[in-house]
């Protein structure tokens, strides 16, 4: 989904970007296509461990581009991911060496959780 997002930058700093629809959201990187990219992992960050019913309409360009905030600034569209919300299970398929899968099975069975949800956990916690 596109949302509008305002760019500053002063000489000798980086990049800053507000996303106005989220606010208390922002991002920066010493290019534009790096403080731009870092748009989705300020909005992953801003959500994560929430549950949310519904998101934000992308607030129209004109009004972002006569806004207060956009006075000193550019106004650019980014485009969102917002996959990262959806929290529904799906199955997997992977392929493990016998010995892998059956220390992974007697860990998750140790912790009292199914194979499922000890990889989950296992990948969250492994930063993933």
């Amino acid at each position: 989904m596109l949302y509008p997002v305002i760019v500053h930058k002063e000489p000798a700093s980086d990049y800053g970007i507000t996303v106005p629809d989220f606010p208390g959201v922002f991002s920066g990187g010493s290019s534009l296509d790096e403080a731009l990219a870092n748009v989705q992992d300020a909005l992953e960050t801003y959500y994560e461990g929430e549950e949310i019913e519904s998101l934000p309409a992308p607030t129209p360009l004109d009004t972002v581009i006569v806004s207060d905030a956009a006075h000193s600034g550019a106004v650019v569209l980014v485009d969102v991911n917002f996959d990262f919300l959806n929290t529904r299970s799906v199955p997997v398929n992977i392929t493990l060496p016998l010995w892998l899968r059956n220390r992974i099975d007697k860990a998750a069975k140790d912790a009292g959780m199914n194979r499922s949800k000890y990889l989950a956990k296992a990948a969250q916690a492994y930063g993933a």
